[in-house]
């Protein structure tokens, strides 16, 4: 089975108990911290993947690490560990927020930009996406690149919108290759 797949029926059955439970957001916080930590921290993944250390050990190194979080981050962490499944933890993730995203109206975008984006700018961005994918609120986060030139780059889902001028100029050149052949 892909891990595209796990990673998605784990993280099926992780809304549906939080929403029992009514305790998304809570766990969407927790896991944006212990997804933060598998993408920063490599040896802890070596770790917890590595055959001569025992699950006893690893059990104890989850509760170490993540023992104030809900149990129920604790137990889907333990039980990935125990299948050896560990790897697709980010993915768990990624998927778990979606879910609330769709289930809530929010839009997720990625605003690439050269210079850090001011609130104001942010909230224009914000109520211009939100009339255009009709969504009850678009979260933005900005990730600063200076290979853009100048201009944005903005993913929403699985679409880009690219109005940089580093697009503009790989553009014009493609047209130019494309036209001298």
């Amino acid at each position: 089975m892909s891990e595209a797949v796990v990673a998605k029926r784990y993280a099926d059955a992780l809304f549906q108990l939080a929403n029992e439970k009514n305790n998304v957001v809570k766990l969407i916080s927790e896991l944006e911290v212990v997804k933060e930590v598998f993408l920063n921290d490599k040896k802890m993944i070596d770790v917890l993947n590595h055959p001569r250390i025992s699950n006893h050990d690893k059990m104890n190194i989850i509760n170490g690490a993540f023992g104030q979080f809900d149990k129920d981050v604790i137990n889907t962490l333990k039980i990935l560990v125990e299948r050896h499944r560990i790897n697709v933890i980010t993915s768990i993730v990624d998927h778990f927020v979606h879910l609330y995203n769709e289930a809530n109206g929010v839009a997720a975008a990625t605003v690439y930009s050269v210079r850090a984006l001011s609130d104001e700018e942010k909230a224009n961005l914000e109520s211009s996406f939100k009339k255009q994918f009709n969504k009850q609120s678009v979260s933005i986060k900005n990730v600063v690149d200076p290979t853009l030139i100048g201009g944005m780059r903005i993913r929403v889902g699985n679409t880009i919108y690219d109005g940089s001028i580093s697009g503009k100029l790989n553009r014009i050149k493609h047209n130019i290759v494309s036209a001298s052949i």
